[in-house]
C-alpha cells in the first residue's frame, strides 16, 4: 500500500507466517487448514472410542478384532476459513492520518495472510451505523493486491457505531473463521454487543486497539486547545481551551489503563483475544511479536 506502513518487502516477510485457528472451527472444504473429522476425507489421523450416535460405517473393525471394543476412524480434512476484518472508520481514527494508515495496514496484512493460505477475506469499513463492504469476498492474491491499492480512498469521518453496524448485517454464517475488529474503541456506542454477537456465532475473535503514542502516553502540558473530533460543533469538532497539568495527565493515564483493563476483562470472559498496538511501533511488530503472544500466528 503505497504511502502507508507496508511495502513489498513486508509482504515477502509475511510469506513465512500463517494464521493459527482454533481446533473447533469448521470452515468449508477447499482450503489448507487441517481439522479433525469423522469420515473418509484426506488422510488418516487417529482413532477414538465409539460414542452412541457415531456413524457405524466409520468403525475400525481391525481394532475391534484386537481389543473387542469399538473405535471410529478420525481423518484430517482441509478447510477454508473466512476472515472478516472490520475497520473503525470514524473521525477519531482518521484525524491523524498515520493512525488511519496504520489500521488499514494491519487489515491489509491480515488479508494477505488469509489469501496466501487459500482462505476467504472480507473487509468491512464501519461508517456510523453501517458496515460498508465495497469489495465483496476476496480469494486469491491477484484480487487482493488490486483491492488493497484502493485502500487509500477510504474515508475516515463521523462516528463508528460498531454494534449497530454489525447487528444490521443481513446474514453471518457460524463457526467458519476469524473476526478481527480494528478500532481505538473511543465510541459511546456499546461495541461489546458486536463481540457478543460474533461469540454467539462461534467465531474466533480478535480485537486490536490502535492508538497513537500521545493517546497512550500524552506528553504535552501547559495551555492547549483540545478538539473532540467526533462532534460537529465548530469546524468539524468541539473546541475546548484549557491548561493541562501533570496531575491531569496522570489522571488520563489512570483512566486509559482502567479502560484498557476493562476491555481485557471483557474479552477474556467471552473467549476473545485482545491487544493494544501503538502507531509508533512498526507494523511488523504486530505480526511477528504481538500475534505470537496471543497464539494467532505460527511459522
Amino acid at each position: 500500500m503505497k504511502g502507508g506502513f507496508l511495502s513489498d518487502e513486508f509482504f515477502d516477510r509475511l510469506e513465512v507466517l500463517s494464521l493459527n485457528f482454533k481446533a473447533n472451527l469448521a470452515g468449508v472444504s477447499g482450503g489448507s487448514h487441517k481439522i479433525m473429522a469423522n469420515g473418509q476425507t484426506i488422510e488418516f489421523a487417529d482413532n477414538r472410542e465409539y460414542n452412541l450416535g457415531d456413524d457405524i460405517r466409520k468403525i475400525d473393525w481391525n481394532l475391534y478384532a484386537r481389543f473387542e471394543k469399538y473405535f471410529v476412524k478420525l481423518f484430517t480434512d482441509e478447510r477454508r476459513m473466512h476472515i472478516r476484518i472490520f475497520i473503525d472508520c470514524s473521525r477519531s481514527m482518521g484525524v491523524i492520518r498515520s493512525k488511519a494508515e496504520y489500521a488499514l495496514s494491519i487489515a491489509a496484512a491480515f488479508g494477505f495472510l488469509s489469501v496466501k493460505n487459500l482462505d476467504k477475506v472480507t473487509f468491512y469499513f464501519i461508517h456510523d451505523d453501517s458496515c460498508d463492504n465495497p469489495f465483496g469476498d476476496i480469494i486469491g492474491k491477484n484480487d487482493f493486491f488490486t483491492i488493497v491499492g484502493k485502500f487509500k480512498d477510504v474515508k475516515f469521518e463521523g462516528d463508528a457505531k460498531i454494534s449497530d453496524a454489525v447487528l444490521k448485517m443481513p446474514y453471518v454464517s457460524s463457526n467458519d473463521g476469524l473476526t478481527v475488529i480494528i478500532s481505538d474503541f473511543f465510541t459511546d456506542n456499546d461495541w461489546k454487543n458486536a463481540v457478543k454477537f460474533f461469540n454467539y456465532k462461534r467465531h474466533q475473535i480478535l480485537l486490536i486497539q490502535t492508538l497513537t503514542p500521545d493517546e497512550i502516553k500524552p506528553s504535552y502540558t501547559g495551555r492547549n486547545e483540545l478538539i473532540d473530533s467526533e462532534t460537529e460543533y465548530v469546524d468539524g469538532g468541539r473546541h475546548l481551551k484549557m491548561r493541562i497539568s501533570r496531575q491531569m495527565i496522570a489522571a488520563y493515564a489512570e483512566a486509559m489503563d482502567e479502560y484498557t483493563n476493562e476491555i481485557k476483562s471483557f474479552t477474556r470472559k467471552v473467549g476473545a483475544d485482545f491487544m493494544t498496538v501503538s502507531t509508533g511501533r512498526p507494523v511488523e511488530d504486530v505480526f511477528f511479536k504481538e500475534l505470537f503472544k496471543v497464539g494467532l500466528n505460527k511459522t
